[in-house]
């Protein structure tokens, strides 16, 4: 009597956890509080659900209670035992069900094929300049700017470009020595004293093209005229026309765009899947239609706390210089296998947390629940490293109602192997008394 309380307990948990429960095959549930075998009252109860032509090994108890009968009989509870058919018995954990039975649970399978499984992660993040492609001109030596060139922030300018005159009395005093070395008539001293004087105009970061003038001209210019250092964008100007200008003071700023970085941030959880050079799509909010290509050049070393995220640093051609720095843009990074992987659809795999269940169908009406291990998933597919094979059949419909029915089936038979056991103990603690 503790037994079939307890296997009734075991049913009654599936039902009152709303799961229709199959015992032996048969769907239950518990209207009004009684467990009532559906087959028994659609179907006729088991004469009528007795297939012609197969051979009864003998009937199940409708309850699953580990109660069999070698003819049809009744329970207490008058309803009818269900035949068990030869070839139905499997201790591999699989169970069978009838045509009728799959067609009314609605039990849906298809194959195990070769699929595509990837993910799209979209990061938001800003444009922002290549750090490598910015140039600062800064005096160092006190100067004075005698003229400014009509260029203003924003400007673009090219490589050589004039930008400034500067009179520095430094730089007069550098040029000066410079020449009087260079034009005298002793080898040895141009020799000695030459090159370091020209190293002195250098220091003083003289352009390379007005030291080149001085050795022509054999003069001291009165004023050096400043250009350029790279293409690029005037991000600061800060030169003023008589202006005096201390060493270290930023005349001017210049950014080369035609390469500029994407900088997102992507969840924590997607950063095992990213690595650095990964192609990267990057679409601006200010150019509704278009897309720029990039590679991830960068994943940073750090985890921001507040946010759990990463930070990644994209690299963009820029050509038509369209993007501009603090843009907001919005990264696309596709993560998965980009060659065809084994994969079942999302609906066929049973996850608890600490394992992954797919039901297999093997033909017959036999099912037989197996654990797998899975990989990404994405395109409602789940890529499966490990536990079934090509061409084999996953149930991908109704496959819950089969696993229940496999638990309990496990749970019955533990209850009576246990029960066996009990009865054996019993007998021989005995000792064969009467």
């Amino acid at each position: 009597m503790t037994r079939a309380l307890v296997i009734g307990a075991v049913a009654a948990c599936f039902a009152a956890a709303g799961i229709a429960i199959f015992a032996n095959g048969i769907p239950w549930s518990k209207p009004g509080g009684y467990f009532v075998s559906h087959a028994t009252a659609a179907d006729g109860g088991a004469a009528a659900d007795a297939e012609p032509g197969r051979k009864i090994k003998y009937y199940r108890n409708p309850m699953g209670l580990p109660d069999t009968s070698p003819t049809p009989k009744k329970d207490s509870m008058g309803m009818d035992y269900i035949p068990v058919y030869e070839g139905e018995d499997s201790d591999d954990g699989s169970i069978k069900l009838s045509p009728g039975r799959i067609q009314r649970s609605g039990v849906k399978s298809e194959p195990v094929m070769l699929h595509i499984v990837s993910t799209l992660i979209r990061a938001p993040g800003t444009i922002q300049l290549d750090e490598r492609r910015i140039s600062v001109i800064a005096m160092r030596a006190e100067s004075y700017v005698q003229k400014v060139a009509d260029v203003t922030t924003g400007s673009r300018v090219a490589k050589g470009q004039p930008l400034m005159e500067i009179y520095s009395p430094a730089v007069s005093s550098a040029a000066a020595e410079y020449l009087a070395t260079i034009t005298s008539k002793t080898t040895a001293t141009i020799e000695t004293y030459g090159r370091g004087s020209r190293q002195r105009l250098m220091n003083l970061d003289v352009p390379e093209s007005a030291i080149a003038t001085m050795e022509k001209t054999k003069a001291v210019p009165i004023a050096i005229q400043w250009s350029a250092p790279r293409d690029g964008i005037v991000l600061e100007r800060n030169a003023i026309e008589g202006m005096r200008a201390q060493p270290g003071d930023v005349l001017f700023r210049v950014a080369d765009i035609s390469l500029v970085w994407a900088v997102v941030d992507i969840a924590e959880r997607d950063v095992g899947s990213i690595t650095v050079g990964q192609p990267v799509t990057v679409r601006a909010r200010g150019f509704p239609g278009r897309a720029f290509a990039g590679k991830i050049s960068v994943i940073y070393p750090q985890v921001n706390r507040e946010t759990r995220t990463v930070r990644l640093r994209i690299e963009l051609d820029n050509a038509d210089l369209a993007l501009l720095p603090d843009m907001y843009v919005d990264a696309e990074i596709e993560i998965g296998s980009q060659d065809p992987v084994l994969a079942v659809p999302d609906s066929s795999v049973l996850d608890n947390g600490s394992r992954q269940t797919v039901i297999i169908e093997k033909g017959g009406g036999r099912f037989e629940p197996r654990e797998v291990k899975v990989g990404h998933r994405g395109g409602g597919y789940v890529e499966i490293t490990e536990g079934i094979g090509e061409g084999e059949s996953v149930v991908t419909s109704a496959n819950f109602l089969i696993d229940a029915e496999s638990n309990l089936k496990a749970a019955l038979k533990g209850f009576s192997e246990a029960d066996s056991t009990q009865d054996t103990s019993s007998t021989s603690g005995m000792g064969g008394r009467p």
